[in-house]
């Protein structure tokens, strides 16, 4: 069968689907060149069936195509991280099992080298020609569509499967929520190898034949600037994002500051996600644009599951009622169901839940009750509505809308010359969340600044993993069995004043 998906596409013809730095490409186009790109993916074969092809291109328009196009071929498209270092892209493609790299010749230099070691097939996206008119395969819903990478507790992030009926679900549950209509145009500033952007805009905005304003990445005096001179109906952000949105507009004289807050009046709807939304961000974004924020729940391997109500009271603090298709319960530590007012697992069930985790059964099944995904995420519901209380697992960090590992960064942070001991904590930072904080045990006579920890932390785990305080200790605390007590390493970085501008460790 043709994907729902490329068959809504063929309805909306010449409206256009994406704006990428004032250039506006077609429904029609994106047909077309998705097509290219799926015939060349093809060559003389009439299915990948399921093939892992992974891929990197700047943001815009020839991203929908390339993912599209791979989709159409019948292969699971694996999203690469532009800001990930050669370790982690290889990471994801070796874990992946990846049998095709496809790159923007921007991107060439750090993927051909890769491919190379692994003996892989590498395309540059500009080696794509119109190939001779052939029929594209038919695709079940059940096939295996994405591969995304997130963080877990065990260190190395671990693929998330999803099918393309997964990925459907989780599009119509939102576009059913929202109300997306063709006459939405909405402002993309998320990264696309996360079911944030990739997801929660990009495809709902295809599917609902809207338009998707795509910017290289975020600026906020760009985000401003779109919102007074484009038709924009729709954002959605991080937390992180809004308080630097805050942060331009409160620098700015009056008269520009009004400007911009009555541009806000014609976007419909602002949606927050993927971290805490801290009450005075929402108390003071309303203050200046009029807007409630939308505040919703979800995670890789689930899409979307709560959600505010579009219309209706919006709670600070909660993070709303199971969305259209999704059965949400909470579960105590022995398995029951929580009690009413009672904090519980967040535990969900629906189409739109992923498949497996990649080529790992046994962590599946670990994390499946009866049919439920555990997220590990603890909640306490009042009258329906949920409210967030924090992860079952202390090495879960969220920070700037990345769901981080304190394990991974630990792993890395072992293989510096200068330490022999650390452990990495998250410390709640009104603008990222959580700042993430290394606790470092260096070698006998060795200095280590932080500029120097993170020079050296950016060529080996993306920036955003890379700590950014430091405490230097003689030693870390530690209970009677010899297990790092992070809880008082967490204190340690509590009672200290950090200077953000100074960038030096902290040695105690």
């Amino acid at each position: 069968m043709m994907l729902p998906l490329i068959a809504r596409a063929e309805k909306y013809g010449s409206r256009t689907a994406i704006i990428e730095q004032n250039v506006a490409f077609t429904y029609d186009l994106l047909l077309k060149d998705s097509a290219c790109f799926a015939r060349g993916l093809l060559e003389d074969r009439n299915d990948l069936t399921e093939e892992r092809v992974a891929f990197l291109t700047p943001r815009g328009f020839i991203y929908a195509a390339l993912q599209w196009g791979i989709w159409r071929a019948g292969g699971i498209a694996v999203p690469l991280c532009e800001l990930h270092p050669p370790a982690e892209l290889e990471h994801v493609i070796r874990d992946s099992n990846a049998n095709i790299i496809v790159g923007h010749p921007q991107f060439r230099s750090r993927l051909f080298r890769i491919a190379e070691a692994l003996g892989v097939r590498f395309l540059q996206t500009d080696e794509f020609s119109d190939s001779a008119m052939r029929p594209l395969p038919e695709i079940d819903l059940k096939r295996r569509a994405m591969i995304l990478y997130t963080s877990g507790t065990t260190g190395k992030p671990k693929g998330v499967v999803s099918t393309h009926h997964n990925i459907q679900a989780q599009v119509t549950s939102l576009v059913q929520a929202w109300e997306w209509t063709a006459d939405d145009t909405i402002l993309h500033v998320l990264p696309l190898h996360h079911i944030h952007g990739i997801v929660n805009v990009l495809t709902c905005a295809l599917w609902s034949g809207a338009q998707c304003q795509i910017q290289p990445g975020f600026d906020a005096r760009e985000v401003w600037r779109a919102c007074i001179e484009n038709h924009v109906t729709l954002f959605m952000a991080v937390p992180t994002i809004y308080v630097k949105l805050i942060a331009f507009w409160e620098k700015l004289p009056p008269h520009h500051q009004q400007i911009m807050s009555e541009a806000c009046k014609k976007i419909r709807l602002m949606v927050s996600g993927s971290a805490a939304l801290p009450v005075w961000v929402l108390e003071k974004w309303k203050a200046i644009t009029g807007h409630t924020i939308l505040e919703r729940y979800g995670m890789t391997e689930i899409g979307m599951a709560l959600s505010n109500p579009l219309r209706g009271e919006r709670v600070p603090g909660y993070v709303g009622t199971p969305l259209p298709g999704i059965e949400v319960r909470l579960v105590d530590e022995a398995g029951n169901l929580a009690q009413h007012h009672t904090a519980g697992e967040i535990q969900v069930r629906g189409p739109a839940v992923f498949l497996e985790y990649w080529r790992r059964p046994e962590e599946t099944k670990k994390e499946f009750s009866k049919g439920w995904f555990r997220t590990g995420d603890i909640a306490v519901a009042e009258r329906g509505n949920y409210r967030i209380l924090g992860r079952k697992s202390t090495d879960i960090i969220k920070t700037g809308g990345y769901k981080v590992s304190a394990l991974e960064i630990e792993e890395v942070l072992r293989t510096h010359p200068g330490i022999t001991e650390c452990a990495v904590v998250g410390q709640e930072d009104p603008e990222w969340g959580e700042r993430i904080c290394a606790a470092l045990v260096l070698r006998s006579g060795e200095k280590l600044t932080l500029d120097e920890l993170r020079a050296w932390g950016k060529e080996r785990i993306a920036p955003y993993k890379v700590p950014t305080r430091v405490l230097i200790l003689d030693d870390l605390p530690r209970n009677p069995l010899g297990k790092v007590k992070k809880p008082d390493i967490r204190k340690l970085f509590d009672r200290r004043r950090f200077d953000e501008n100074r960038q030096q460790p902290v040695r105690i």
